[in-house]
């Protein structure tokens, strides 16, 4: 018996027409044999949870560098979140669920050690720049392989959705295009609730318009969210919202900005994190037999640069990991010879 047949063959029964059938997908950069139990997106789904980048997550920055609250989010949990919103809204729309949550795994696989922060300093060092949302694909693509496989072999969808959550070109795919809102709708909520936690802004202080229309409460406004999303999307060849929910949303979006994520109490530590990032990438531009732990083979095959290399590895670390770093490279060590 091949349950993955089967399983195929309920997404033709159940799927809406513009769902993406994992049996119909474009397929991936290698060929290999089908798993007799999980569809091709089912598969990806679980190489991207089993993959080191995605366990890395847990200790990456989402807004507050290096929280000491135990309740803060942080990369790995706005992650989780937008899984659980996009699966949401794919099931109510009759999507494929499983397509869906693959690309809301691993869209954030490639941010950097302290948030956007860290993804700016990157962008401003490399010569070639730095975009998460590509670096995403690149860690899926190579920089996770082992000696069997080099990279996660996904499928082309899975990789479209990752590449294209963020930026001015959209997924070819409607579970792409879900991922991308609700990518949008979980850090506006979450990060809402992060900054009343962290006493930058009050809940009296949201625009009282958006909270009228969106909702008073963390819960109310992700529900009046994806309600409308699902409303104005249900058996439509497109992912849309209303313009008054898109308005007020927008606006809640710039409130965040001008509150909080341009906020100077929130970003104190941003110079400092600029510092060490800084400062590890000219370290290694310097010493770049020191990156002992990378795999410098795989980069001369590719004939990529020393640059390029130097950014996965900083790329790659948690705010931990570089923080730690740059401490035993930079702090003097007591002399403990007597």
């Amino acid at each position: 018996m091949n349950i993955r047949f089967k399983t195929e063959e309920i997404e033709r029964t159940i799927l809406s027409q513009y769902a993406t059938l994992s049996s119909e997908t474009k397929g991936r950069m290698t060929l290999e044999d089908k798993c007799e139990i999980r569809t091709d997106f089912q598969r990806d789904r679980d190489r991207i949870i089993h993959s080191k980048a995605f366990r890395r997550l847990k200790h990456k920055t989402q807004v507050f560098i290096s929280p000491g609250g135990d309740h803060y989010r942080t990369r790995l949990t706005h992650t989780l979140e937008v899984a659980q919103i996009s699966r949401t809204i794919s099931r109510a729309l009759r999507l494929n669920e499983d397509l869906t949550e693959a690309i809301a795994l691993g869209h954030d696989l490639g941010h950097t050690p302290f948030g956007h922060t860290g993804e700016k300093v990157l962008n401003e060092l490399h010569p070639g720049g730095f975009r998460h949302n590509e670096q995403s694909l690149r860690v899926v693509d190579y920089l996770e392989h082992d000696d069997h496989r080099v990279g996660l072999n996904l499928t082309y969808e899975v990789r479209d959705g990752i590449l294209n959550h963020t930026g001015k070109n959209f997924p070819h795919t409607l579970e792409g295009i879900v991922v991308r809102r609700a990518d949008r709708i979980a850090y506006i909520n979450h990060d809402i609730d992060d900054a009343i936690r962290a006493n930058i802004i009050r809940n009296e202080d949201l625009p009282k318009d958006c909270i009228k229309i969106l909702g008073k409460s963390h819960g109310e406004r992700i529900n009046t969210m994806i309600l409308d999303i699902i409303e104005c999307s249900i058996d439509s060849p497109q992912i849309s919202t209303s313009d008054e929910v898109e308005y007020y949303t927008k606006k809640l979006r710039e409130f965040m900005f001008e509150k909080v994520y341009l906020n100077k109490n929130a970003k104190s530590e941003e110079q400092k994190a600029k510092y060490v990032i800084t400062e590890l990438y000219d370290y290694y531009l310097s010493y770049p037999d020191k990156l002992s732990i990378i795999d410098k083979k795989f980069y001369e095959e590719k004939k990529l640069s020393k640059e390029d290399m130097i950014c996965d590895y900083i790329a790659g670390m948690t705010d931990r990991y570089a923080i730690n770093l740059f401490y035993n490279i930079f702090i003097p060590k007591p002399w403990e010879k007597y």
